[in-house]
């Protein structure tokens, strides 16, 4: 018979800890603060990475230095295929990457959208990526535009109040 067919797998749960996250299927805009933080995302796991060198006695530590490697690859990739885009040289009168955008709803319930990279989405602090639903409902608008938004929930109807595009040393 086949070695092939009785070999145990090398280490814990080989195969799994080593396989690559997905990628997006999107072209990687990112903000200059969202590359920033992808590059120190990345220098965070190499050091964790450094301290768990030699380290990797038991499974668990094999299994965590394998997930980080993981990691790694996962947050390189992503800032070699960042492509960053300067908010500068967009049109500002229309909703487009890197935008802030005012909007308000049916029951006047105002909200702050600011439109990033995936990598930089987060909805906690009101960063949608620009493949997200709302985001491609907001592209183009201009101020005083009424969008559509279609959500499982139901389509909301929101119109845009105010854009900006805030420089990358801005907070969000």
């Amino acid at each position: 018979m086949s070695g092939a067919f009785t070999r145990e797998p090398e280490g814990p749960m080989a195969g799994e800890a080593d396989m690559d996250l997905p990628q997006s299927e999107h072209p990687n805009y990112i903000t200059r603060r969202g590359l920033d933080g992808l590059h120190g995302r990345l220098e965070a796991l190499r050091e964790e990475r450094r301290q768990h060198a030699g380290g990797e006695d038991d499974i668990n530590d094999s299994l965590h230095v394998a997930q980080l490697d993981r990691e790694i690859r996962y947050v390189q990739t992503r800032i070699d295929r960042a492509i960053p885009v300067d908010t500068a040289r967009v049109d500002h009168e229309s909703v487009g990457f890197g935008a802030r955008v005012t909007v308000v709803d049916d029951d006047g319930h105002e909200r702050h959208i600011h439109i990033v990279g995936e990598d930089e989405a987060d909805v906690a602090h009101d960063t949608v990526s620009w493949v997200s639903p709302l985001a491609r409902a907001l592209r183009g608008a201009e101020v005083g535009d009424t969008i559509t938004w279609q959500r499982p929930a139901g389509a909301v109807t929101l119109t845009v109040r105010a854009i900006a595009y805030p420089s990358d040393n801005e907070a969000r």
